[in-house]
């Protein structure tokens, strides 16, 4: 038996669009699924006309606050980066929340860390920026900690960007940049933002298959 692959629906906190698109959808109560949406009429068009939503590939670049299962009928084309359907509804929320957006982001930014420390092996303001961030999602640490974690670690992502403007090693001077931006992100006040770079900030398909499998992670 085949099972389908998942859709979901990224919403603003108030259960509104946030990527585009105006209205607002019916939202879960408890285990009940909220109620289909009203068909949409004329032609399906990514970006212009129908429900938009996103397959587990594509959420790395829709992520926002709220993350809903969702359930289409009828009607359907596939995008480059999003499902658009005539019918929808959303089945349930998932596990998707702020303690989780700046967890995920956390890991995202520790998973390239090697490279950074790598090159500037005494160097720990970025994984000591991560390891703040990450106490402060499971409330084991202050915003003024947090705070100091991000400064921290935008020195150490300047730092690195400088040293390694006059080097020839594009590469490390990438991935390093992009390990200290994504703690220092991770550690700022927003993030859903923080989630959503951190994970892109690492753009080879090896890399993006390792974030996509640890986003599933939160999603449950």
């Amino acid at each position: 038996m085949t099972t389908k692959p998942k859709l979901y629906k990224v919403l603003s906190a108030d259960g509104k669009p946030c990527n585009g698109g105006t209205g607002e959808w019916f939202l879960p109560h408890g285990k009940r699924p909220g109620k289909w949406m009203p068909p949409i009429k004329g032609e399906l068009c990514p970006c212009e006309n129908g429900y938009h939503l996103c397959r587990l590939e594509d959420l790395l670049q829709w992520i926002g606050p709220r993350v809903f299962e969702a359930q289409t009928r009828g009607e359907k084309i596939t995008a480059t980066d999003k499902i658009v359907v005539r019918e929808a509804r959303l089945l349930k929320e998932t596990g998707w929340n702020e303690r989780t957006a700046r967890l995920f982001a956390c890991d995202c930014a520790e998973h390239v860390l090697p490279i950074f420390e790598k090159k500037y092996p005494q160097d720990k303001r970025a994984r000591e920026a991560i390891a703040t961030a990450r106490k402060f999602a499971n409330g084991k640490a202050t915003k003024a900690a947090l705070a100091a974690a991000r400064d921290a670690a935008w020195d150490a992502a300047w730092d690195a960007a400088r040293d390694a403007a006059s080097s020839p090693w594009a590469a490390a001077r990438d991935a390093a940049w992009a390990a200290a931006r994504a703690a220092a992100r991770d550690a700022a006040s927003s993030p859903w933002a923080a989630a959503r770079d951190a994970a892109w900030d690492a753009t080879r398909d090896a890399e993006q298959k390792w974030q996509l499998r640890r986003l599933f992670h939160y999603l449950k």
